[in-house]
């Protein structure tokens, strides 16, 4: 059992308990030793949890005290901070700039215990990220996307030829290589993935796709797992 995890049962057993609780008592719980119970609890009573008692005697939390409504173990605070660090690589600044305030709101209602686990969570990311995207905004986009508003943008292909298209966008795809924008074309008349550093021009239309949008995602879903 991780350590912080360990730490929260202890909580969890003095919350329940009508009476003192003693280390012998919780270590059998938790199977754990008594002196890992005792170094746990002094641990706790450092970051100020309000427990009462001492050896040999059993220990007490004053009522009142409550966990924050925010629970995590060590692991899943680990997934949120690497996940966090990972959407640096997208070349977006809307999500970065999302994952940088995540942080901030989860490092806030975290116990002392977390808190300093998350932000300093000894993982890193490689840097390595798309192009720069144009003149589109990748916010404008995932907007679009939400609000199944169609798109009408001028794209350069891999020859250099721009075509102006109107397109239902779907979904976005975030590579090393180039971030995508997959939708429905309307002058091709198929799925095509766009590379947003392509896109030289972009305005989202008042033009709703939402009468075709399960369909659409459904279409492009079924094209993405062929294989």
């Amino acid at each position: 059992m991780r350590r912080a995890d360990r730490l929260f049962d202890i909580i969890q057993v003095l919350r329940l308990a009508r009476t003192p609780v003693t280390a012998a008592a919780i270590a059998e719980e938790l199977e754990v030793t008594p002196r890992t119970v005792y170094r746990d609890i002094a641990t706790l009573q450092a970051r100020r949890v309000p427990i009462d008692g001492e050896a040999g005697i059993g220990y007490v939390l004053r009522r009142g005290f409550e966990l924050p409504p925010l629970m995590l173990t060590e692991e899943e605070v680990e997934a949120v901070a690497v996940g966090m660090r990972l959407l640096r690589r997208t070349g977006d600044p809307g999500l970065e700039a999302a994952a940088r305030n995540v942080l901030t709101k989860l490092a806030a209602a975290m116990p002392d215990i977390l808190r300093e686990h998350l932000i300093s969570v000894p993982f890193h990311v490689a840097t390595g990220r798309p192009p720069e995207p144009g003149p589109v905004d990748p916010s404008a986009i995932r907007a679009a996307i939400r609000s199944t508003r169609k798109m009408r943008i001028d794209y350069v292909d891999l020859k250099g030829a721009t075509s102006t298209r109107t397109i239902c966008p779907v979904a976005m795809e975030y590579h090393v290589q180039a971030t995508l924008i997959c939708a429905w074309c309307e002058l091709r008349n198929d799925y095509r993935h766009f590379r947003a550093d392509r896109i030289v021009g972009a305005q989202v239309l008042e033009d709703s796709f939402a009468s075709a949008a399960s369909q659409l995602t459904a279409g492009w879903l079924a094209l993405t797992q062929v294989g």
